[in-house]
């Protein structure tokens, strides 16, 4: 019955369902986009973008020939500026074209062991004031930043991270990265960010790890050798004074294992049924 009357609406309105396939998908793009950009500097853009293509119609509605011509005429050049500035972006939403992820719960429970392993270790290297930086691979591939430094390809455990990280080590100076539960590589180099707007009072580890979440969608872990303190850094955004428990919140949810704002339940030790 309602499908009838939708259909009836769409014939009195000379609209067919290619019409409304149309429209959905471009409504489907546009919030692609406006999700994938928010919270980035590229929101500035766009809606300096939008304003141009006002400004557009309007020149046009009001029979405004110069601003009309001024607007055709640098139109090209701007779309190449904007290719240019947001290259990274433009990479990243590219990189996430076609992806589709099928995690099954044996998945699923190696990348929380994972997790655990990493907290473990960030918290341990921040009680000893030793710096570090991890970064978790995600959907794009850091095979690029994995390339410049040295190739270990070992299970991940606790032990391995300290002991990559003992600043009597040739390893520690660096990043490592995480690819699924292995460590693919030591020693790594990481571009810095250029965000003009950051505080002077990060270091190069806070920089590197920002400048490769800005370039990727990796999570990393930061550790500060001069404070302790413990960061995590996604999407070029930066979360300072962390403990074990939000640490460990907060990379369950980067990685899709947690919602957020829902916490995680811990898992029943065994023998416990019953008590009080």
């Amino acid at each position: 019955m309602i499908f009838e009357r939708i259909a009836a609406f769409l014939s009195a309105a000379d609209f067919t369902w290619s019409d409304v396939l149309d429209i959905l998908l471009v409504a489907f793009i546009v919030y692609e986009v406006l999700q994938f950009i928010r919270g980035t500097h590229a929101v500035q853009m766009a809606v300096g973008a939008l304003l141009l293509v006002v400004l557009y119609w309007t020149s046009v509605l009001l029979n405004l020939e110069t601003v009309n011509w001024l607007l055709r005429t640098f139109m090209p050049a701007l779309v190449f500026g904007i290719v240019v500035v947001f290259q990274a972006e433009i990479r990243k939403a590219l990189a996430h074209l076609g992806k589709v992820t099928f995690a099954g719960p044996a998945a699923k429970r190696r990348q929380e062991e994972v997790v655990d392993e990493v907290v473990l270790a960030a918290t341990t290297l921040a009680s000893q004031r030793t710096g570090a930086i991890m970064a978790v691979e995600r959907e794009i591939g850091l095979r690029s930043f994995i390339e410049t430094g040295i190739t270990l390809d070992a299970v991940l455990t606790y032990d391995l991270l300290i002991s990559v990280f003992n600043p009597s080590t040739p390893l520690h100076d660096g990043a490592v990265i995480v690819q699924g539960n292995r460590l693919a590589a030591a020693a790594c180099f990481l571009p810095l960010t250029v965000n003009p707007e950051l505080s002077r009072t990060l270091g190069s580890r806070h920089r590197a790890a920002i400048g490769l979440t800005e370039d990727t969608d990796a999570v990393a872990v930061v550790v500060s050798e001069e404070t302790g303190t413990i960061s995590v850094v996604e999407a070029g955004r930066i979360r300072r004074g962390l403990d074990g428990a939000s640490l460990k919140r907060a990379l369950l949810v980067a990685l899709g294992l947690a919602e957020e704002g829902v916490p995680k339940p811990e898992p029943t030790p065994a023998g416990s049924e019953g008590r009080s």
